[in-house]
């Protein structure tokens, strides 16, 4: 959904309504009526039950014979192994529009293209921003069959969007770039990281990017309810020269611009193996004085136009193998403690999850907004300069 990814935006209407003045002549209203053999409706559909079961469900999306996402590059958290394993399986195409976008990216594009064929038929949104969707009116209340092992505290009670996947906020180091590797948000402050540290992303747009500046407020004495120490200390970094501006990316990881990057441990954890054979010597530590832990979260399009070929996509996600599969891109998916206790979990891949301590903990949908404000009002003053 870096690796280059924002993953998650901060409100942008007024650029939805120019994108929507722009777009509004084009494109086709979509064809809503995929159904079943006995004309049962997969855009109204809350559960595979409510088509006739699994394989109604399966029958429907295959009629259709495509899917539309967007803003899911093929090196994030595995994601190309789980677009290839569901078109292997159910001989659907998935197309991917603009790979490297943002969570806002994704809620412009739906409320842009609302009744065009080309609209996204599923999003994969950081959790401020399905919190956001939802609130717009935005999603379809779908359950997918795991939807009761998903933990209470990761899923909308409607079914509006559920966790998927996620990690903690860890820093990455060139460690051939870099003497001596920093472990701690504390070390990023010595003078020796001259112009090398960068976010993945703005932290008004960006998932990952808001994420670093979450744990850094917990490292510097703020809260969930506090963000305000986190925008300081990026001020910090960027006054004593420490700050780069440069966005990570696996691209500037390879090349070295970005020798330290604050990111998700998973895609930090997946530029130690894709980049081990080119020379880098990628290290990856989650600092103990900012552990802060998020997930995204899946939804499907109210308008969706490919609507059954969006709940089984969510279908496959939720299985043992589209967990698995996120798993092994070192992601921690939200069904993991369920599929442990079944027996489902993929333990070698779990092995190789970066090691952390305790249980994690996620601030409320009333702190992440208030974070987001006070995001939008700080960070550019703060970094700018």
């Amino acid at each position: 959904m870096t690796v280059s990814l924002p993953r998650t935006a901060l409100l942008g209407g007024s650029l939805a309504v120019v994108a929507a003045l722009a777009l509004s002549a084009c494109g086709a209203a979509p064809d809503k009526a995929s159904a079943t053999a006995d004309g049962k409706s997969a855009a109204t559909a809350t559960s595979a039950a409510d088509l006739g079961g699994m394989d109604a469900l399966v029958a429907a999306a295959k009629k259709e014979g495509k899917l539309h996402a967007i803003a899911l590059p093929r090196d994030w958290a595995n994601y190309g192994a789980l677009i290839d394993g569901f078109e292997k399986k159910y001989g659907i195409k998935i197309d991917v529009e603009n790979p490297d976008g943002s969570s806002q990216d994704e809620i412009n594009a739906v409320t842009s293209r609302k009744g065009q064929d080309r609209a996204p038929d599923v999003l994969d949104l950081g959790s401020s921003f399905a919190l956001s969707a939802a609130a717009q009116g935005l999603l379809a209340p779908y359950k997918v069959v795991a939807f009761d092992d998903i933990p209470a505290g990761q899923k909308d009670p409607q079914a509006r969007w559920y966790n998927d996947y996620g990690g903690y906020v860890s820093i990455g180091c060139d460690a051939k770039r870099v003497k001596e590797c920093p472990t701690t948000f504390e070390d990023l402050l010595k003078p020796e990281y001259k112009g090398q540290v960068a976010l993945n992303g703005n932290p008004t747009k960006a998932g990952a990017a808001f994420g670093g500046v979450y744990a850094a407020a917990l490292a510097a004495g703020g809260s969930f309810d506090d963000i305000q120490p986190g925008i300081d200390f990026f001020g910090k970094l960027r006054k004593n020269g420490n700050f780069t501006p440069v966005e990570s990316t696996p691209a500037t990881v390879e090349q070295g611009e970005t020798p330290i990057s604050i990111d998700w441990d998973y895609l930090n954890a997946g530029y130690a193996d894709e980049f081990k054979s080119k020379g880098v010597d990628w290290k990856v530590a989650i600092p103990a004085d900012g552990r802060y832990a998020q997930f995204y979260s899946q939804a499907v399009n109210k308008d969706a136009p490919h609507p059954a070929a969006a709940r089984l996509w969510q279908e496959y996600l939720y299985s043992a193998e589209g967990q698995n599969l996120w798993l092994k891109g070192y992601a921690r998916p939200a069904l993991m403690p369920a599929m442990e206790k079944a027996g489902t979990l993929d333990q070698a891949a779990a092995a190789k999850l970066p090691e952390v301590d305790g249980t994690p903990t996620f601030p409320s949908e009333a702190q992440q907004g208030k974070a987001k404000d006070v995001l939008a009002q700080g960070w550019g003053k703060a970094v700018s300069g």
